[in-house]
């Protein structure tokens, strides 16, 4: 199974304008993940102690549940051109949260990267339905993570190759940025809600393909 999670406020947006290398989730993005970031859920996994446990602390540990390897997008790791004039190796030091093989969406070749936990970052330039590929194999029975960000959804979306998204639905207008529903085209699989989770700051939508 292919499973999508992101978050997104109220007008549809996944970032705000001008994103950069200093601000990469655009003006007034960051206030989409605010509902994560203090969560004893997340914080474990990033190495950090504390937190708070709520209504959404179930459901950031369902996301993270299952998981055997994840695909995310060029713009997600990070980074512009090619490797050798912009040597980049993600937003996350030496032992990013993954812990397994991820897949990223790329048009310039580069080796893979492994870092000092049990995360490998593989390049694939040859296009999403390859990369997802390579990320079943490595997943073996479990599911696949989509991680973002929302070019990379997007071609998974127009494929029709996404079993579940999840989308946190966070009450902020952001009035422009990054959509995630564009572009998409008329021939779409059809959604089935099958799940609504009211948390504070959040409310969780999970919808699988229907048929």
């Amino acid at each position: 199974m292919l499973r999508f999670d992101i978050s997104i406020s109220l007008d549809g947006f996944v970032a705000g304008p001008e994103q950069s290398e200093e601000n990469p989730l655009g003006i007034g993005g960051e206030q989409l993940h605010d509902w994560a970031l203090s969560l004893e859920a997340w914080r474990r996994p990033h190495g950090r102690e504390g937190g708070e446990v709520n209504t959404s602390s179930a459901v950031l540990e369902e996301v993270q549940e299952g998981l055997g390897a994840a695909i995310m997008g060029r713009n997600m790791f990070g980074g512009r051109g090619a490797w050798e004039e912009y040597p980049w190796d993600g937003w996350w030091g030496d032992e990013p949260p993954f812990k397994m093989p991820v897949f990223v969406l790329t048009h310039h070749p580069r080796k893979p990267l492994e870092m000092n936990n049990d995360t490998v970052f593989t390049f694939v330039t040859e296009g999403p339905e390859v990369a997802l590929g390579l990320a079943r194999e490595a997943a073996g029975d479990d599911d696949v993570g989509l991680s973002g960000g929302a070019q990379a959804a997007q071609q998974y979306l127009r494929a029709g190759l996404v079993d579940e998204t999840q989308l946190h639905l966070v009450p902020v207008l952001l009035g422009g940025g990054v959509r995630l529903f564009e572009g998409l085209g008329d021939d779409l699989p059809e959604l089935e809600c099958v799940r609504v989770v009211k948390a504070p700051g959040v409310t969780h939508l999970k919808y699988r393909a229907a048929g």
